[in-house]
């Protein structure tokens, strides 16, 4: 299936995806898609970049004082319970029925030792579905929170992934009109040298290469750019420059690191 023609489910499928919830076939299957098509590849970008909050607003959620005081008293008790045995096993070998004694001592030991054992499981379970019963509670009011910010996200309009020569990706540039606003992200672990700087390049149909702009070193920057500069535009490339960048008119002078094609996203 081209899920390129099917937008909705496209989208679907890269929010499983970038959440985890995508898993076993599925998810490999997906993951062959995205490496064949530009399109299902940008989609689960953008998702992961939007999911990307949801671990910073996750606090951890830490048990009782008191539970972890009852685990500390159960180990100690099984702790002194292990050395009285050791203690007594040295001692002179008992008679028969001193024995019998003993390994009724010992029995009735490990089924204390074992109660015990049985009780900080018990107690740890007791942590984890308090810990759990938190977690879910504290998840579902970030979900909510996270929604209203999705919300409040604006709309990508425009999606590339730009890759290297080896088609592995190293840049995702969305384009969001509302803000009149290029959004760049570095995906890859590519970092140009002191003196250099990466040029972004609209690469239009007809015509020679435009600049839309020089890029700082930031892991995620912006540029201002109006829907006319990436409207009809296929394929968006990034040159290696002098630091500072060329004029437009001059076009690349460095090497193309990466290209990429504009795809637009449905709304």
């Amino acid at each position: 299936m081209n899920l390129s023609q099917h937008p909705e489910l496209l989208e679907r499928l890269a929010a499983s995806y970038a959440l985890g919830t995508l898993r076993g076939g599925a998810r490999r299957r997906f993951e062959t898609l995205a490496r064949d098509y530009p399109t299902v590849r940008a989609a689960a970008l953008v998702w992961q970049t939007h999911w990307n909050g949801l671990t910073e607003l996750q606090a951890p959620v830490p048990p009782a004082p008191a539970v972890w005081t009852r685990i500390d008293n159960l180990v100690q008790a099984q702790s002194q319970a292990q050395r009285a045995a050791s203690t007594r096993s040295a001692a002179q070998a008992p008679s028969l029925a001193e024995a019998g004694g003993t390994w009724l001592r010992s029995l009735l030991w490990w089924r204390g030792a074992a109660a015990a054992g049985a009780l900080a499981t018990l107690a740890a379970v007791g942590v984890g579905w308090q810990a759990q019963q938190q977690l879910r509670s504290a998840t579902g009011a970030q979900i909510a929170a996270l929604h209203q910010q999705l919300q409040a996200v604006p709309q990508i309009q425009y999606v590339a992934v730009l890759s290297d020569a080896q088609a592995a990706a190293s840049m995702l540039v969305t384009f969001d009109p509302q803000h009149r606003q290029l959004v760049l992200q570095r995906v890859g672990g590519y970092q140009e040298a002191s003196d250099r700087s990466l040029q972004l390049w609209a690469l239009p149909p007809a015509g020679g290469p435009r600049s839309l702009g020089v890029l700082g070193q930031d892991q995620r920057l912006q540029l201002s750019a109006g829907e006319a500069d990436v409207r009809e535009v296929p394929t968006l490339a990034i040159s290696l420059e002098p630091r500072g960048g060329v004029p437009s008119e001059r076009g690349p002078t460095g090497p193309v690191l990466f290209k990429g094609a504009l795809i637009q996203r449905m709304l």
